[in-house]
């Protein structure tokens, strides 16, 4: 159907000695197939200051904010064809990092915490209209829908 790409580019600062005494920055470059450009970072609470950026944005929170970002973009599209005028959607999403079942760190739970805002002179949906097309937005959202998929490692070898 289509294919996507992210570059990740991270380059030593520090002296090889405290590369290998693990005293280096995570700090990285995030790049996207359209042009945008984000710095990353691992997460503080991985890898503690000052070989974090806690400015920058780390792998657990993009995933929490791919989850979010999908769910809302298929809650817009299901509140515009059911004839629900939306003025404003804003998610305040949680990941939480745990032991998943076969004991490793994972994040174990994304909880996502929609709040929208329907035009005054619109028609309103009903709790359960509500409920309704939230419930279809997750299950049409191809992030959530691919937390189970499959993560390859292909390493490609310099020459």
């Amino acid at each position: 159907m289509a294919t996507y790409h992210a570059e990740a580019l991270w380059e030593r600062s520090a002296s090889p000695a405290d590369f290998l005494k693990n005293r280096y920055s995570r700090r990285h470059l995030l790049r996207f197939d359209g042009g945008a450009e984000l710095p990353g970072s691992s997460s503080p609470h991985v890898v503690p200051a000052p070989w974090s950026d806690t400015a920058a944005v780390d792998p657990e929170e993009a995933f929490v904010a791919s989850l979010s970002s999908c769910h809302m973009l298929w809650f817009l599209a299901i509140a515009a064809g059911q004839g629900f005028c939306v003025d404003r959607y804003r998610d305040a999403a949680e990941g939480v990092m745990a032991r998943d079942a076969q004991g490793r760190i994972a994040m174990t739970r994304v909880t996502l915490r929609p709040e929208v805002h329907f035009g005054a002179d619109a028609p309103q949906p009903t709790p359960e209209q509500l409920h309704a097309m939230h419930h279809r937005a997750h299950e049409e959202c191809f992030i959530a829908n691919s937390v189970k998929t499959e993560v390859r490692c292909e390493p490609v070898v310099p020459r």
